[in-house]
């Protein structure tokens, strides 16, 4: 099985899906006219707009939704395993794709705001929606939901619950299973409640989980403050070439960079716009701008401070490509959520394996109700039938929950792989859908721009751009 999965990374994740990621991220950015930058502080006023209704959910609650996707166990364990396989520099393309990403992300979600139909009385869009209704290709969107179901159905939620399983049982000594077994009882109590329910659990705990692990981070920064200059030198020079330690492992730096930044902040994966396209909002870039506002509070906020904690205190091992390590500065310490724990620990002495674990736990709690979601969300698009598909996603929550106990006890290599694979699947599919269909996307943004210029609280009409198939928005 290891070995199939292990020849299909290999095939997904070549060079190509990387520079992909990157120029499509350069593009946007380009196209936009650097948004990120320009209009943050549209971003942070748009957050807490509008309300839920029947229909939807409110911006801030479909922000926590995406949110809880991105913000969850590549954190953690994700930004371990990015210094382990690329050394310091890895850290720095993880923000390079962050930034990007934003562009990538705001195009994204705004199509999915602009393409978004009504199902069963709730709002349902994302890749697949927008790749029938704008590209009009729908074996594409056929082939992207399909892709989704099995990567956030199967794949991914293996390496969240397989990560609390080692987390838990490192940190209190308890078993995989009991911890699968705990999780899978606590996710059915929201998920079965649908995604108003996942919406409302969101909104409480991704602030909570967020804002209490930056505050245990900022206590392990400022203790060792006299070490950043010295951790921000060596990620930018592990980044270029320019350290003798790690220069020999700048493509490997590249390569993880960039797959842990996109399976953490999952911009241009095109989960993200699954979520977006819940809220109620009366301009589809509004919510564009709320989502690329996310893939920050994933990287440059959560990541970075795992990745501060862990190069301050030295809590890690550097992978030497052809066998051994570069760096061993913890002799036996597993890759993953024990080198998070290694670095609490180093200044809170009992502390750290439990709170990581906590930690963790939350974070890829989050993100299981998030995948639930997407994967409910493509097999509503697959199954047209009302009947069947209300029949389909009964049984689909039961062998979602049964995936995520039996992954749990899997191995954290074969967990990762998977999760690999289903990331790099919707991604491809993603981004030349995304790439393809730029006009309309940039056309919101400009609309947006121009209305807010001129003092109005911009409303959307999909008829002044001759915009067909935006159903949601003539019907409005």
């Amino acid at each position: 099985m290891k070995t199939i999965i292990d020849f299909l990374n290999g095939i997904i994740w070549s060079n190509w899906l990387v520079g992909l990621c990157l120029l499509t991220g350069i593009y946007f950015s380009i196209a936009t006219r650097f948004l990120q930058v320009r209009l943050i502080k549209d971003m942070l006023r748009l957050l807490l707009k509008g309300k839920e209704s029947e229909k939807g959910l409110s911006s801030f609650q479909a922000f926590a939704l995406a949110a809880s996707g991105r913000v969850g166990t590549g954190n953690i364990a994700g930004v371990a395993t990015a210094i382990a396989m690329g050394g310091p520099g890895a850290v720095f393309w993880m923000w390079a794709i962050a930034f990007l990403g934003a562009g990538s992300a705001f195009v994204e979600a705004t199509l999915a705001q602009l393409y978004k139909v009504e199902v069963d009385g709730q709002y349902r869009g994302g890749p697949a929606y927008y790749i029938e209704r704008g590209m009009k290709v729908k074996w594409y969107a056929m082939l992207f939901a399909i892709s989704t179901v099995l990567a956030t159905g199967f794949f991914l939620p293996g390496v969240q619950s397989n990560s609390i399983g080692s987390a838990v049982e490192n940190a209190f000594g308890l078993s995989s299973a009991v911890s699968g077994l705990l999780v899978i009882v606590a996710l059915a109590l929201i998920i079965f409640g649908g995604v108003k329910r996942i919406g409302h659990a969101a909104q409480v705990i991704v602030p909570f989980m967020a804002v209490g692990y930056i505050i245990i981070a900022s206590i392990i920064i400022i203790a060792n403050l006299q070490s950043i200059p010295a951790v921000f030198a060596l990620i930018f020079q592990s980044a270029f070439k320019l350290d003798a330690t790690f220069g020999g492992i700048v493509g490997s730096a590249i390569v993880w960079g960039v797959k842990r930044g996109i399976y953490s902040n999952e911009a241009g994966q095109g989960t993200g716009p699954i979520a977006a396209a819940t809220a109620v909002v009366d301009h589809p870039a509004k919510q564009g701008l709320v989502q690329a506002f996310s893939v920050y509070v994933d990287t440059w906020f959560v990541c970075t401070a795992t990745a501060l904690m862990i190069l301050i205190t030295g809590a890690y091992n550097v992978v030497d490509p052809s066998g051994g390590f570069i760096v061993e500065n913890a002799p036996g310490l597993e890759i993953g959520p024990a080198f998070t724990q290694a670095a609490v620990d180093s200044l809170l002495p009992g502390f750290g394996s439990g709170f990581v674990a906590v930690a963790l736990l939350f974070f890829a709690f989050s993100t299981l109700m998030a995948y639930y979601y997407y994967t409910e969300s493509n097999l509503a698009y697959i199954i047209k039938s009302d009947t069947l598909r209300r029949k389909a996603i009964f049984i689909m929550r039961f062998v979602f929950l049964g995936a995520i106990f039996f992954s749990s006890l899997r191995s954290a290599s074969l967990a990762w792989a998977m999760g690999d694979v289903g990331v790099g699947l919707m991604a491809w599919i993603n981004l030349i859908a995304i790439i393809i269909l730029s006009k309309p996307a940039l056309a919101c943004l400009k609309d947006y721009e121009s209305q807010s210029k001129a003092g109005k609280n911009p409303v959307f009409n999909p008829k002044t751009f001759g915009i067909e198939n935006a159903t949601v928005w003539e019907e409005r």
